[in-house]
């Protein structure tokens, strides 16, 4: 990936955030915050290119691959709560990109569905999560790779399984 080293980055492949002493205990949730906070500042910086915010390409993803989706499937499909979903889905339709309308069966809720324009933006949104992937993946060899999907793969089923126990 090319483009401005993100603010606070450092290219020499080193933390960019030092591990205060308090975090210490907690070394690989420190680099997970760390990670995240990086790929959500980069993200955020291609979206913008095509005039999306971090997270609504998600929203844009479900709709393509699946179809039009009432608005509380889409909340359950993206992990995500009723207000934010709601704020996204106004965004996106008020830059032309989805519309909405009234469910046939029910008419509390809310069909959304993709517009012809956010069609014609769906191989912009890919080539920016390929061009994102390449900035997190450079210079790992494939088995690498897949190394780095099965570990974060049980690190989320491990974040899952102590959200449905947590109180």
């Amino acid at each position: 990936m090319t483009g401005p080293t993100p603010e606070g980055g450092n290219p020499s492949g080193q933390a960019t955030v030092p591990v205060p002493a308090s975090a210490r205990t907690g070394p690989v949730s420190h680099a997970i915050f760390r990670v995240a906070r990086l790929h959500r500042m980069i993200a955020g910086q291609l979206l913008r290119r095509v005039g999306l915010h971090r997270g609504q390409e998600l929203v844009m993803m479900q709709l393509w691959d699946l179809g039009p989706q009432r608005q509380t499937d889409l909340v359950r499909l993206l992990d995500s709560d009723a207000a934010t979903m709601t704020r996204t889905v106004q965004r996106l339709e008020a830059a032309g990109f989805v519309r909405r309308r009234p469910c046939p069966g029910d008419k509390r809720a809310v069909i959304v569905e993709p517009t012809a324009a956010s069609h014609a933006l769906r191989r912009e949104v890919e080539q920016i999560w390929s061009e994102l992937e390449d900035g997190v993946t450079g210079g790992l060899t494939a088995d690498e790779r897949a190394t780095a999907l099965r570990v974060l793969e049980r690190l989320e089923a491990n974040l899952a399984r102590a959200t449905a126990a947590a109180p």
